[in-house]
């Protein structure tokens, strides 16, 4: 039997990218699953895709308290608890730091950090109650900050230390408290990324045929929930960033440069 068999899983973007892919894996795993994003048109057709299936859509922006509080509230209304909070939903950003807007600094931190923020401070008291899981879906960005996306790389570095700051809050209680960076993964957060003005860029400079699907990076944090894991780092490309970051800082800039600029211009 699935160790997720009837769990209560709420997961924030659940419309497209890895939080879709989290969205089908668990519902195959026979778990309850509560979705949310922005297009409501996407979440129908999520639904759509699982018919019969105890799978809740919500429209939501998680940069707004209320709307996170009002999705946390339906996931209750309709299963009753919560066993694992996922925080996936967030967005990117593509510009240089003399160049961005403020409001687009801005709007990232609240879609990233706040978002996250509000929806486990919701959840909690359930997630306690059960011994459960808080989830945040963060970045490299989130160890090594990466020209061009200053703001992003900040929401990241923020998502990080409140979750730690909540693990060892509640260590020893029976809640685990876990942060995956997925490293390069396919994913629609790249072609959404805002640019310098806040709109967004439509189109991703990276190659995403050389990165890991998001079908198989939710089965990565499927098992790292099982397993109760305090961190998970996916991808050879990731986990050699952090590892030269924390070892070889320096030698780190120099590559991270040369990786996101050529010519001095911003080519990823």
């Amino acid at each position: 039997m699935s160790a997720f068999k009837d769990k209560i899983v709420v997961i924030t973007g659940g419309s497209e990218g890895i939080g879709k892919a989290l969205v089908d894996a668990f519902l195959q795993q026979g778990a309850k699953v509560a979705t949310c994003g922005r297009n409501y048109d996407k979440l129908y057709q999520l639904q759509k895709n699982h018919p019969g299936k105890p799978l809740v859509i919500h429209s939501a922006d998680v940069s707004k308290e209320a709307d996170c509080r009002n999705f946390i509230e339906k996931a209750i209304a309709q299963f009753g608890t919560i066993d694992i909070l996922i925080n996936n939903a967030g967005i990117s950003m593509r510009a240089l730091v003399a160049d961005v807007e403020l409001d687009t600094i801005r709007q990232v931190m609240d879609i990233n950090f706040w978002g996250t923020v509000y929806c486990t401070k919701f959840a909690l008291p359930y997630i306690t109650k059960n011994n459960g899981t808080v989830v945040g879906v963060s970045s490299i960005a989130g160890y090594r900050g990466l020209p061009g996306r200053s703001g992003y790389s900040a929401s990241k570095y923020a998502v990080n230390g409140w979750l730690e700051a909540l693990r060892t809050e509640l260590l020893g209680s029976g809640t685990n408290v876990m942060w995956v960076c997925p490293g390069f993964t396919t994913s629609n957060i790249r072609n959404v990324a805002l640019n310098k003005e806040g709109k967004s860029q439509g189109e991703s400079p990276m190659d995403e045929g050389k990165m890991m699907s998001a079908e198989e990076c939710a089965q990565h944090i499927l098992k790292a929930i099982q397993k109760r894991k305090r961190t998970l780092v996916l991808t050879f490309t990731g986990k050699r960033t952090v590892f030269m970051n924390k070892f070889f800082p320096s030698l780190a800039d120099k590559l991270v440069k040369n990786f996101f600029f050529k010519n001095g211009e911003l080519v990823k």
